[in-house]
């Protein structure tokens, strides 16, 4: 038998590998939604560029949410997670891929034994000496069929999903810092209204113990004045909770305290601060939203997942070789004539395996149809949230313009109920009823202020935006 160079053979291992791929050809599915949004283009202002284009650096110009969001993409916790994530499925992709290629390994050994006279055919004791050192190749695998190249693929698409579930999770946190700041702003401005009410019935309250001292009021009307303003005591009571817990929950998202420096500015100065994001946008711009890609990704491995089940129908080949010297003295180990080499190639074939061939089939095309149904619903999810966020900015920008002009008026009529009042032209029901109205209608418009801003941010998050790629770690097998 002709003499193989040892690195000649692994060469022509490694170039037989991979002839066949008998997983099928991935195809993007057609988006199970409208070509469109269901919203009229001509709303507000067109922005210059997509949301997912807009760096969030430049979508939020407060100052202080921006140093928020600083802190909780340092801190965070689940971004961290998320980020380690990254780092273990490159490392699994990196060990599945290696199995694509020889494994070379060199090995040295030294063997010295001794045979006892009464069992040496000589009648002698015997002590022999046997040293040898080799280059060898172990149960390499010939990928004829494309088994181990489809499984690297799906570690490489799990790898590559791991990515996007870190943008994912980076956009939402993004988005949650700016909910949460603007939800602490707008409960800082209702326990500044709680306390103002408050502060308007104390004075009251003193006026009309003075009416009643001096027979120009009831009991009656004392004791609706001390019901209202414990009413207002408890809201400001309940409001220092509430803001309490906000700051709480910032503490959560940003995985560190928050600076006192930070405290939220006013909704109205927020809101100028915020550029317009565009309408009447094409659906296909759902298919770069990080978790769609994810889903993606996920899809496309388990289409690999099923070239790897079909190899296992087809004969698995795997080749074990060495070359290299051996000899009974050391001295003489790496000298002429000493050489040796081996090679052991091994064919397998599957005949009966009660069916577990086939069950691995119908598992992998099973799981490829649950990741297209789950790719789908992807994207099915990523266009309600859109339109959701369309339909309530449209909705939201008359009735902030409404609440506006209910507050003012709330505000004018009691101003003249209580002048009314002082004057003892009317009782103090009047008033109460006013006082109600005008503190029900702010406490309205903030809650429409707030709900118009984080919906605001909710359709940046949900047309992909918070993503910026500067100072990021791009994806890298």
């Amino acid at each position: 038998m002709p003499r193989i160079p040892f690195p000649m053979l692994a060469v022509v291992a490694a170039a037989l590998s991979g002839c066949a791929n008998l997983a099928p050809n991935y195809e993007r599915p057609a988006a199970p939604v409208p070509a469109s949004f269901a919203v009229n283009a001509t709303e507000g202002a067109t922005a210059v560029k997509p949301a997912d284009e807009i760096r969030w650096q430049d979508y939020f110009g407060d100052d202080r949410l921006r140093a928020l969001i600083e802190l909780a993409l340092e801190n965070n916790r689940d971004l961290r997670v998320a980020v380690l994530n990254i780092e273990q499925a490159r490392a699994t992709y990196r060990i599945q891929d290696a199995e694509r290629l020889p494994s070379l390994s060199a090995n040295g050994s030294g063997t010295q034994s001794r045979v006892p006279a009464s069992l040496s055919g000589t009648g002698s004791k015997a002590i022999t000496h046997q040293y040898s050192a080799n280059l060898g190749v172990s149960a390499y695998e010939l990928d004829l069929f494309g088994r181990v190249r489809n499984l690297s693929e799906q570690a490489l698409q799990e790898y590559l999903g791991t990515e996007q579930a870190r943008r994912t999770t980076q956009i939402s946190l993004v988005a949650n810092v700016a909910t949460g700041y603007m939800s602490w702003a707008a409960d800082l401005q209702r326990l500044a209204l709680a306390r103002e009410s408050l502060r308007s019935q104390e004075e009251t309250l003193a006026l009309t113990r003075l009416r009643v001292a001096s027979g120009y009021e009831t009991e009656l009307g004392l004791r609706q004045i001390q019901a209202s303003a414990e009413s207002a005591r408890a809201d400001v009571a309940a409001y220092d909770a509430t803001v309490a817990r906000d700051r709480n929950a910032l503490v959560l998202l940003l995985g560190s305290d928050v600076p006192a420096a930070l405290q939220p500015s006013p909704l109205d100065e927020q809101r100028a601060l915020l550029p317009a994001l565009p309408v009447g946008l094409s659906s296909e711009l759902l298919l770069r939203r990080p978790d769609v890609l994810q889903a993606e990704h996920q899809l496309r491995g388990s289409t690999a997942n099923i070239g790897a089940a079909r190899a296992a129908f087809y004969p698995r080949i795997s080749l074990t070789g060495s070359a290299g010297s051996s000899s009974a003295e050391l001295s003489r180990l790496f000298k002429g004539g000493a050489e040796s080499w081996s090679f052991v190639p091994q064919i397998t074939l599957p005949i009966f395996d009660g069916g577990s061939n086939r069950a691995q089939l119908d598992s992998a095309v099973a799981g490829r149809d649950i990741a297209l149904a789950q790719y789908e619903k992807a994207i099915q999810t990523a266009f309600r949230e859109v339109a959701d966020a369309l339909a309530t900015r449209s909705a939201t920008r008359e009735q902030l313009q409404a609440q506006r002009l209910q507050s003012e008026h709330s505000e004018r009529a009691l101003t003249l109920s209580l002048a009314r009042y002082s004057r003892g032209v009317d009782s103090y029901l009047p008033v109460l009823e006013a006082q109600r109205s005008w503190y029900g209608a702010r406490q309205s418009l903030i809650s429409t202020q707030y709900t118009q801003l984080s919906n605001d941010v909710a359709l940046y998050k949900a047309l992909g935006g918070g993503w910026s790629e500067a100072g990021q770690v791009q994806p890298q097998p």
